[in-house]
């Protein structure tokens, strides 16, 4: 095309422009983003697809391209004749309205509530409660291990919560309402944190009231390297703990006053600790059963550093390592 030619085309094209009304404007440009959000979208979930080597429904390694659906490639396996994508057999399957999943991830960085993220991305509200936990469902199991080094082990507590449960187990209280009874009882569910000095995190929630030998055999021996030194507080779980399976272990007495004895010290994972409450906050209250899903969402934005949508939806479909 020559020059003259172009710049012909160009100005019939502004001239068009300038004929739409504001709202005409408004959804050409939410379509031409919608379009680069889809394309954005597609291309981190091939990239998942990239990696297939077996069949999710029965294991087979005699793969085919099969056509291509709704933007993303399709294979058959040979030996069960089943077809599938990059999101089969994951959380993100059946997930509808791929163009908006980049503009719903940034507002998740943004730790916006789900009537705010609803509002944003122009979804409704219980479609933004679920996709909030489809994207988290990978996150909550996602953590490094071993955890090796000097590492620091504590626990944390909140008020036990059955929001939005239709079947409580306890009459209702009043939101903000506070446990019957006085120190660490059966009504706080407890977080168990486990940090090492690399910033490498594991969290569990091992049940309600104080932490116990079995639950920290269930939970933190897994995650422990062999030669690893173990930094607590003075909670006799953690001795005996630590006595029963070998592990080097020392500890800060907090309620005499000390603080760090030399290298040893909990600081890390208190901080960690109130990081979490303090971003807890803004939802004001968090069910106990959804609580595995909200550490997972703080772990990814304070140790994976996600800074963009397309890191977030890479960490929804390849946990760390993968």
């Amino acid at each position: 095309m020559e020059i003259d030619e172009y710049q012909a085309v160009r100005m019939q094209c502004l001239a068009w422009l300038t004929r739409l009304t504001w709202e005409q404007g408004e959804g050409l440009r939410r379509l031409f983003e919608g379009c680069a959000s889809l394309a954005d979208c597609l291309a981190v979930i091939e990239e998942r697809g990239a990696r297939i080597r077996r069949c999710p429904h029965c294991d087979g390694d005699k793969l085919y391209r099969h056509g291509i659906l709704r933007g993303l490639q399709r294979y058959r396996c040979r030996q069960c004749h089943r077809s599938f994508n990059a999101l089969t057999d994951t959380p993100l399957a059946f997930i509808r309205l791929r163009e908006k999943w980049l503009p719903f991830l940034q507002c998740m960085l943004g730790s916006m509530t789900v009537r705010a993220a609803a509002e944003s991305t122009g979804i409704h509200r219980n479609t933004s409660f679920r996709w909030r936990h489809r994207f988290l469902a990978m996150a909550k199991d996602d953590r490094p291990k071993p955890l090796n080094g000097i590492v620091e082990a504590d626990e944390t507590y909140l008020l036990e919560s059955q929001k939005g449960s239709r079947h409580m187990t306890r009459p209702p209280r009043r939101r903000g309402g506070h446990a019957k009874k006085r120190g660490i009882s059966g009504e706080l569910d407890c977080i168990l944190v486990a940090r090492d000095r690399q910033g490498r995190t594991c969290d569990f929630v091992p049940g309600r009231g104080p932490v116990t030998v079995a639950q920290l055999q269930r939970h933190l021996l897994p995650v422990l390297d062999k030669a690893v030194l173990l930094a607590t507080d003075a909670a006799a779980a953690y001795r005996d703990f630590a006595k029963g399976h070998g592990i080097a272990h020392r500890a800060v007495n907090l309620r005499q006053g000390e603080r760090v004895l030399g290298e040893i010290h909990v600081q890390n994972v208190n901080r960690y600790h109130a990081v979490f409450k303090n971003w807890l906050l803004r939802f004001h209250g968090v069910a106990s059963r959804y609580l595995p899903y909200y550490l997972g969402w703080i772990h990814e934005l304070d140790c994976r550093h996600l800074s963009t949508p397309q890191q977030f939806l890479r960490a929804a479909l390849f946990p760390a390592g993968s």
